[in-house]
């Protein structure tokens, strides 16, 4: 086994996840970043069906063919992926060798970041408002690469509507951005539960489907999910006062944070002309947050070797 096979987050996927508007996009460039300065490769993939700004913040010029493209299609108009609450069944031929990805799906970033888009819902006519099937991407995707497994990093669109059709077991790790809001700490609170009833082996709503095939087909995804737990970053703080409020309403639901992201306008400037986001405060901070997630990492792994 390689070096960085052995590292804790190599071969990881990690779903960035929060209420809108709390910065997930701003984090998950910024967690990219910091994990390829460490060493790891990167996958980034946006599964955010609503936001396209993502491609330009991290400096790239052109966008990608969506996978839901070169997957077929979303069922809705008309295409073959279908959604994971009305079909569980798991996309065929998700996992893909990082050097075997055609040309048109990959953009490359300067700091050598790969770039995967899961697909928009803008565009695509009436009766495809729905976005299943990009979740269903979202959940199934792996980049594999034998000699040097990747970090996948996966910006999920605002709320828990993505966590509600299945997505969380897809990961490893879900990281939860918290901005100065109550409704951030909220939405933190209910995936950290959310997150917990997978592990205890809660099982997904099945009255709906008709198939007795589909019914176990859905209960076995939730119970071979591989999901350790829950990171928390809180982001946008301009001040100790607020950190510490923050961390206060947090801790009663048994959150501590692992990182926290200061306020700078040279972010959002960025955001605003759709340019590259640069700014060495945050860059430093999202360091950091990679520290904190290899240590959670490092921690888990321990554990399952102990009970193995």
């Amino acid at each position: 086994m390689s070096e960085r096979q052995a590292r804790p987050l190599a071969g990881k996927k990690i779903g960035i996840f929060g209420k809108g508007g709390c910065g997930k996009s701003t984090v998950s460039v910024l967690l990219a970043r910091a994990l390829r300065a460490t060493g790891y490769e990167v996958v980034l993939l946006d599964a955010d069906s609503t936001n396209i700004g993502l491609c330009a913040a991290l400096g790239i010029a052109r966008r990608p063919r969506s996978l839901i493209d070169c997957f077929g299609g979303m069922v809705f108009a008309g295409g073959s992926v279908t959604c994971p609450v009305d079909d569980p069944t798991p996309l065929l031929d998700a996992e893909l060798e990082s050097d075997q990805i055609p040309e048109e799906m990959l953009r490359l970033t300067v700091e050598g970041i790969s770039f995967l888009e899961a697909g928009k819902i803008a565009g695509r006519g009436p009766g495809a408002g729905c976005d299943g099937p990009i979740s269903k991407i979202a959940r199934d995707l792996r980049v594999v690469n034998g000699a040097d497994p990747p970090v996948m990093v996966a910006d999920f669109k605002a709320g828990l509507e993505d966590s509600a059709r299945g997505v969380i077991t897809g990961l490893n790790w879900v990281l939860v951005v918290v901005d100065p809001t109550l409704a951030a700490v909220q939405v933190a609170l209910q995936t950290k539960r959310t997150i917990a009833q997978i592990r205890a082996g809660a099982l997904p709503a099945t009255e709906h489907l008709d198939s007795p095939s589909l019914v176990e087909l859905a209960h076995g995804l939730y119970r071979q999910a591989q999901i350790h737990g829950l990171a928390c970053v809180l982001n946008r703080i301009s001040d100790p006062q607020t950190e510490e409020i923050l961390r206060q309403r947090l801790a009663k639901g048994g959150i501590d944070p692992i990182g926290t992201i200061p306020s700078d306008e040279a972010i959002a400037r960025a955001w605003l002309r759709g340019s590259r986001l640069t700014a060495a405060r945050p860059d430093r901070a999202a360091a950091d947050v990679v520290r904190g997630l290899e240590r959670l990492a490092a921690r888990s792994t321990v554990s399952r070797t102990e009970v193995a």
